[in-house]
């Protein structure tokens, strides 16, 4: 049975690893087929190709898109993207000039909630002068000493109604799944676990998500609880939608689990790669 890691991320985003050492990584880790989904660039995805040439892996690339729904950010995974299509290119870079100016506002409330130095400190630990992201200042406040852990930092300031949390209008569902699309790609929901939505709320996204064309949920995810995993299976099929699959990865150190650490799809899911 191949293993299949189709979510992890480089330095060409939030990652701590360049794109060809996340490969490397992951071919050591007994990975079979990867994506390197970066967050909104598609930058690294020449780089990570030709290392699993070299690696002798079978690689897809991808990016993880940035969508506004219904008060919610959320996240869509492009998998088997041709990187050159124009449409899919101008999305990103409008999404990327987003980013950077919520950046800036993230630190002007951090600022306002009596931290200073944020936009300075979260840059130092950018790697890709095209996307400073939550994570950076996540990292900044801890080495800073705000708070203990990564996830303590979203708990204390960087989630909705926290002082450093900032509104800001993402791409739309249907903007992220066309430019997928547009690509020849497969349109993924990230981690639902992650979103704060009740049964209702979930329903209505991935009814509209299904209606406008998505093709699959993450049903496997260091996100997910073995309950989530069972349930968001049982979702899947319920509205005719693949399961992917992946670890999230950012790098050594951060989060529970590393490339190709989760185990096989549950039974009864038709995999994502099925309609690659």
């Amino acid at each position: 049975m191949l293993r299949y890691d189709l979510h992890c991320h480089s330095t060409r985003s939030d990652g701590l690893l360049a794109p060809a050492e996340v490969v490397r990584r992951a071919a050591r880790r007994g990975v079979d087929v990867l994506a390197l989904t970066d967050h909104d660039d598609t930058a690294g995805l020449d780089e990570a190709a030709a290392a699993a040439g070299e690696e002798g892996i079978a690689f897809l690339p991808g990016a993880e898109l940035s969508v506004s729904w219904d008060d919610h950010t959320i996240h869509v995974v492009g998998l088997g993207l041709d990187a050159s299509c124009a449409p899919l290119q101008a999305g990103l870079e409008s999404v990327r000039r987003g980013r950077d100016a919520r950046a800036r506002r993230i630190a002007d409330a951090l600022a306002q909630a009596g931290i200073p130095g944020a936009w300075d400190g979260a840059r130092r630990y950018v790697t890709s002068e095209r996307l400073v992201s939550r994570t950076h200042f996540a990292r900044f406040l801890v080495d800073a000493g705000y708070v203990r852990e990564m996830k303590d930092v979203f708990a204390r300031y960087l989630a909705r109604g926290l002082p450093g949390y900032v509104e800001h209008a993402w791409a739309t569902l249907g903007e992220a799944i066309g430019w997928i699309h547009a690509a020849g790609g497969v349109a993924v929901l990230a981690h639902p676990g992650r979103y704060r939505l009740g049964p209702d709320g979930m329903e209505r996204l991935l009814a509209e998500f299904r209606d406008r064309g998505g093709d699959a949920i993450e049903v496997l995810s260091p996100s997910h609880s073995a309950a989530q995993v069972a349930r968001f299976a049982a979702l899947a099929r319920t509205h005719g939608l693949a399961a992917s699959t992946g670890s999230d990865y950012h790098g050594p150190g951060e989060g529970w689990i590393d490339l190709g650490d989760l185990p096989p799809l549950p039974g009864g899911s038709l995999p994502v790669w099925s309609r690659l």
